[in-house]
């Protein structure tokens, strides 16, 4: 037996770091290579192409805000404004009334917590949608 301590080896895996490396080198060669092109076509394959409007500032998120984006769905939904997608009036009172009972959530959960302005403009909201929603439903049962 000998008195002095066995010295401890510290071993140090060198090779992930080496992998991390070509791992991301790779990377980087994938961005800068050109679009692989569709067969059959000149196109470049890639995904959606950004709109325009999608690069501008976004409005500020305010209940009002939230509210009136429901109330726009209503009159979509009531056939009040053609839908957006399909630039067509259409009907849906079952998505219609979803918007007008989700703006009535929306009031009731929000009630104590808005400003005089936020409550006056989702009380005419309110009112408009479900005054909309009656006469539509009753000039479809006439």
């Amino acid at each position: 037996m000998t008195d002095t301590p066995e010295e401890k080896k510290i071993i140090i895996d060198e090779d992930w770091k080496s992998q991390v490396e070509a791992e991301r080198a790779a990377a980087e060669g994938k961005a800068e290579e050109p679009e692989a092109e569709t067969p059959g076509t000149d196109q470049p394959q890639s995904g959606p192409e950004p709109s325009a409007d999608m690069d501008g500032p976004l409005p500020e998120p305010t209940l009002t805000f939230m509210a009136g984006s429901l109330y726009y769905q209503g009159l979509v939904a009531l056939g009040l404004l053609p839908n957006p997608v399909t630039q067509k009036a259409e009907l849906s009172l079952e998505q219609a009334k979803h918007s007008v009972d989700m703006l009535a959530m929306l009031f009731e959960k929000t009630e104590g917590n808005r400003t005089a302005e936020e409550t006056k403009e989702l009380e005419t909201m309110l009112h408009e949608m479900r005054m909309a929603f009656v006469a539509v439903q009753q000039q479809g049962q006439a």
